[in-house]
């Protein structure tokens, strides 16, 4: 291929690429939603099944007015401790007061904030890092003062307002499934004015992230009562808070089969989906809480966003009609923890799509998919992210070794026959069907094929485009260490040391191209480096040292060329 068409294929890259980092900025939060009821936003809730009517309760028949209810206590919170997470439920609301994950912190701990003392500790050959910051644990519940609490329950359509600060009794005061991992259950009850008896039964699995949540609703008046009970995901999106660019943070669903999210930001009014709702909840970039309802097929999904910026997230199955004396069961699972892929992709939920591997370029999600995979897998032997990345690159390379062999002859060929196509076109400047016939039989009878030059650059534009996403969504090379001052390849290059020395290769590997063109098209191509290396700048190192050594061994392979013709 000439100059023209591989310029034009790597400045689109370069343009798309910029436009990405440097201009596509998240759109800023609305000034404010218009308020809702609060009662309205109390409704706003997570995932109801549909209900199936149990049988009656074995005590006699009471009424309405023979109902017993006990005062108002003071909200009390029950600590939860597994190998996993620190949950932390309160009795206001039966609800998720605090969710920490004790394996992911907020910042990389490994992080330093000076290179020398890292490389004084390496040579001293103390392992300690020189410092550590952000040691904060990841939340993964997000509250305000006076809002309600995430996985409230609520009963709009109740005769009496059962509202999600509704107090509730515990069975337990804590649970810790560390030293006791048979003690599993945490079960809130509460009876109401209006005949309602609800019972919140959580059942921990101590050794993964998953949740089990069985609602009972007793009727326990003696009349018919039609209950569509909700279950609400509060989250407060502090509208001063940096917003990752990269990241769609938000409400986030898996309905009819296909992911939908929205961005916090993005939401102005109270939006619905559904039904057909498989799962559904609240996702950061490497963190999510869905809840699963039992009976996807009549569940449906609201989400919306008051004038506090609370955004209130629930899924709603249909109202089902439940007899005096007898109760409704309403069964949720719950995931609230890391988006892991093989974690998610082992519980058969389809949870695994909330990852966001998905590119501008169709297809290209099962490439990310697949090289994370292939990643993890060396790292079974190597223990190293970034080792397993140069492995992956040099294993790319020998696959396409002989692509690169082609792409260089053709290179050298065409640099060969092109005074010819210069006196071609200086001939029929002014009959360009001429000019085309002429050329493409230069081609031929040269055996040269135009397009050769163009093939490893069109497999390598996939191939980086496939990495990229696995290097910034999959959480796995989230704060992952390669070597002195990079410990977190999934985040730029803090000193931006390996992105100049790409720019140095890629522009070592300009020069020692065969030059295919007009002058001015030569230069044009030597400013390439030099926008690369702005390009990368803030891209994952993972992702630039991956690029920097496909130059080094395609320098390496150029010269090789380079001998070979000499020869």
């Amino acid at each position: 291929m000439d100059k023209r068409t591989i310029l034009a294929v790597v400045l689109s890259l370069a343009v798309l690429l910029i436009y990405q980092i440097f201009f596509a900025k998240p759109p800023a939060p609305p000034e404010t939603a218009p308020a809702q009821q609060a009662t309205r936003q109390a409704s706003n809730t997570t995932a109801v099944q549909q209900p199936t009517t149990k049988t009656a309760i074995e005590a006699p028949r009471p009424t309405a007015q023979a109902i017993t209810v006990p005062a108002e206590e003071t909200p009390r919170d029950i600590r939860v401790e597994t190998e996993n997470y620190t949950a932390v439920f309160s009795t206001r609301g039966a609800a998720l007061k605090s969710f920490k994950l004790k394996h992911y912190r907020q910042e990389c701990e490994k992080c330093v904030a000076d290179i020398w003392p890292v490389i004084k500790n390496s040579i001293s050959g103390n392992k300690k890092p020189a410092t550590a910051k952000g040691n904060e644990l990841i939340e993964l519940v997000a509250v305000k003062e006076n809002m309600p609490y995430p996985l409230a329950l609520t009963f709009p359509e109740a005769p009496s307002a059962i509202s999600a600060d509704s107090v509730y009794h515990a069975n337990v005061t804590h649970l810790n499934l560390i030293q006791d991992k048979n003690q599993q259950r945490l079960v809130f009850s509460r009876t109401f004015r209006d005949g309602l008896k609800v019972e919140k039964t959580f059942t921990f699995n101590p050794d993964n992230y998953s949740i089990a949540l069985d609602v009972q609703v007793f009727n326990l008046t003696d009349a018919p009562v039609n209950q569509a009970p909700y279950l609400n995901w509060y989250e407060y999106v502090d509208p001063q808070q940096e917003v990752d660019s990269y990241s769609k943070e938000g409400p986030v669903a898996y309905v009819s089969k296909s992911i939908k999210r929205e961005k916090s930001a993005e939401i102005s009014k109270e939006e619905t989906l559904g039904p057909d709702v498989s799962w559904g909840g609240f996702e950061r970039k490497y963190f999510m809480a869905v809840i699963i309802p039992e009976n996807p097929s009549l569940t449906s999904m609201s989400m919306s966003r008051d004038a506090n910026h609370m955004i209130a997230v629930n899924l709603k199955g249909t109202k089902n009609a439940i007899p005096p004396a007898q109760s409704a069961s309403f069964k949720y699972n719950l995931f609230i923890g890391p988006k892991d892929y093989s974690m998610l992709k082992k519980l058969g939920l389809s949870l695994e799509e909330a990852i966001e591997f998905e590119s501008f370029i169709p297809g290209l999600k099962w490439l990310s998919i697949g090289l994370l995979i292939f990643i993890k897998f060396l790292y079974q032997f190597i223990a190293n992210y970034g080792i397993a990345i140069i492995l992956l690159t040099v294993l790319i390379k020998i696959i396409f070794w002989p692509l690169g062999n082609i792409s260089y002859k053709s290179m050298k060929e065409m640099q060969k026959i092109q005074p010819k196509i210069t006196a071609l076109r200086e001939k029929y400047k002014d009959d360009q069907a001429k000019l085309g016939q002429e050329t493409m039989a230069l081609y031929k009878a040269h055996k040269v094929n135009p397009f050769g030059g163009c093939l490893p650059i069109l497999i390598q534009i996939p191939v980086f485009i496939g990495l990229y996403n696995t290097l910034l969504y999959a959480i796995e090379l989230r704060h992952s260490p390669f070597f002195f001052w990079i410990q977190d390849l999934s985040a730029k290059d803090p000193y931006y040391i390996t992105p100049i020395v790409m720019g140095a290769t890629q522009f070592i590997q300009q020069k020692m191209t065969p030059t295919v063109g007009d002058p001015m098209q030569a230069k044009i191509m030597l400013a390439m480096p030099i926008i690369f290396t702005f390009i990368f700048l803030n891209f994952p190192s993972g992702l630039v040292i991956y690029w920097l050594l496909n130059n080094i061994i395609s320098i390496g392979q150029q010269i090789y060329i380079n001998k070979k013709f000499a020869d």
